[in-house]
């Protein structure tokens, strides 16, 4: 276990396990994402408690997912975002203390771990959070108001294609097949239509 007592490998770990751990959340699925992250922190959770730390950098690193959320939740994404990842690197740079320095871990790996880590988390969460705030590319609602063509004799009920696709329809009144329709509103995944 000594090798998790060394500040390099603990600094590797630690991010790993943070970036495993924003992935699970941005991105939920199977579990192994979450189950990797927790391996990663019960190591990192090792090193951190037998290593000397800076406590006020592991307090940049937890509150490095106050600005996460906001970047989940609403507006101002790409600024919430790019803050909570500069508080992760800052934070778990500085968190393990050195006798003669500031950082413990060597500079090369710790620029090339965080350039690597902030790159990834950038580009994976930011087409996340589009993902999640996209409105579906077929609305339902968008076939109010669309013409289309009756494809049988529509009444009590019927069938009309409209946006491209096959529909099930009624109409208040008799419309023979062939005529064109105007969408007035939607039940379920029924078209109410009137005929033009």
């Amino acid at each position: 276990m000594d090798i998790f007592l060394n500040p390099n490998t603990a600094y590797l770990i630690l991010l790993a396990g943070i970036f495993l751990a924003i992935l699970a959340i941005a991105t939920p699925g199977t579990g192994l994402l979450e189950l990797s992250a927790v391996f990663c922190f019960v190591f990192a959770g090792y090193a951190i408690y037998n290593l000397t730390i800076h406590w006020w950098a592991l307090g940049i690193v937890l509150l490095s997912f106050v600005p996460f959320v906001f970047a989940v939740r609403g507006k101002g994404r790409e600024l919430y975002l790019g803050l909570s990842i500069l508080m992760l690197i800052v934070g778990s740079l500085f968190l393990f203390a050195s006798e003669d320095s500031l950082i413990s871990v060597n500079p090369v790996i710790a620029i090339g771990a965080s350039t690597l880590m902030s790159g990834a988390l950038w580009l994976i969460l930011r087409k996340s959070l589009e993902a999640i705030s996209r409105q579906p590319a077929h609305s339902l609602d968008a076939l109010v108001g669309q013409i289309g063509d009756a494809r049988s004799m529509v009444s009590n009920e019927g069938n009309v294609y409209v946006a491209g696709e096959l529909w099930s329809a009624r109409s208040e009144t008799e419309i023979p097949a062939g005529s064109q329709v105007r969408v007035i509103r939607r039940e379920a995944f029924t078209l109410v239509v009137e005929k033009i």
